[in-house]
């Protein structure tokens, strides 16, 4: 799979590096990317860099990971995702983290779906810590967290499953992409509990079933 990572920072790095090492060729992008020639060179050797335009041109999946008040220009300056998985792993957080932007009515999947015309929109990776990710293992002793993801696209979010997996996540499908408006506050509750209630960020959240 060819995977284009807009936004080069803690969770996006995190993530195509772990692609990467699975044999997935991975773009990270920058508007500076002199500046992530590094990150690329850390990652495997099926890894490369380039501006955001070329990191969607070269994705079959696009994966969205700048912070919220970026995000829209993001989607603009990276062209057509026209036909493009675009994986939006962003929280809408007011810029003092006080809480969300937007919640509830809308999400921020939906409104960056609203710019990214024509992409198949899958909510993933929103629930779970970059420090996580970028960890030797996503394992709590025996048991892996779950990976929540929704969109509209059957298709679309069988491959997004399939890559959450290759992380080490156990996948679970939430629903339509208007479930992000649930999962974007869930991703807030973990924020609170590891920032305000100083649980820190090696927790994560598992669906139980039985």
């Amino acid at each position: 799979m060819k995977i284009g990572i807009i936004g080069s920072g803690n969770v996006g790095s995190a993530l195509g590096k772990i692609w990467a090492a699975k044999g997935h060729e991975v773009m990270f992008s920058s508007r500076h990317p002199e500046k992530i020639i590094d990150l690329a060179e850390s990652a495997a050797k099926n890894a490369c860099f380039g501006l955001p335009e070329e990191a969607a041109k070269f994705g079959d999946v696009i994966v969205l990971a700048v912070p919220w008040s970026q995000a829209e220009n993001a989607l603009k300056s990276a062209g057509s995702l026209e036909g493009k998985i675009l994986i939006d792993c962003i929280n809408p957080l007011k810029p003092d983290y006080s809480g969300l932007a937007v919640g509830f009515t809308t999400s921020a999947a939906e409104e960056d779906a609203k710019v990214a015309k024509g992409a198949k929109v899958v909510k993933a990776f929103n629930t779970t810590f970059a420090v996580l990710m970028a960890s030797e293992s996503r394992m709590f002793g025996d048991t892996s967290p779950t990976g929540f993801y929704c969109g509209d696209d059957a298709a679309a979010k069988a491959i997004v499953s399939d890559l959450i997996r290759d992380t080490g996540l156990d996948p679970i499908d939430a629903g339509p992409l208007e479930m992000a408006r649930c999962l974007e506050p869930l991703a807030f509750l973990m924020i609170d509990l590891a920032f305000n209630q100083k649980m820190g960020t090696n927790i994560a959240l598992r669906l139980l079933k039985r």
